[in-house]
């Protein structure tokens, strides 16, 4: 059974710092890894995706320069590094396996971890 399991969300002052985490197992992704969210009544948005070799990132215009994708394999795991949070980076973020594109379709997903940033 593949699963995904993020951790490292939590409440954080504007201007702080997270480091999400997710881990894969079940199986190896071998294609993009890409982490979303989604803020409350809204649809589920892209926020970054990270390829295999983690040669190429991409990021969406919102958290560009603030965020950093990265992602260990031998772990079968992925990072996003959040600096600079604002209270609009509050949402549910969800890690996503395993795409051919960076922008999808995901066909894994987590349950997601709850980013609150406070003003």
């Amino acid at each position: 059974q593949v699963q995904l399991v993020e951790s490292g969300g939590g409440l954080v002052q504007a201007g702080g710092s997270l480091r999400l985490s997710c881990a894969a197992s079940g199986r190896s992704f071998s294609g993009y890894l890409g982490w979303f969210r989604q803020h409350p009544g809204k649809e589920r948005e892209f926020v970054a995706a990270i390829s295999w070799g983690g040669g190429r990132t991409i990021y969406a215009d919102s958290v560009k320069g603030r965020f950093t994708i990265s992602r260990d394999n031998a772990k079968n795991t992925v990072y996003l590094q959040m600096n600079s949070l604002k209270p609009e980076d509050t949402a549910v973020y969800y890690c996503a396996g395993d795409a051919r594109r960076a922008l999808g379709p995901y066909g894994y997903w987590g349950q997601g971890t709850q980013v609150t940033v406070s003003s």
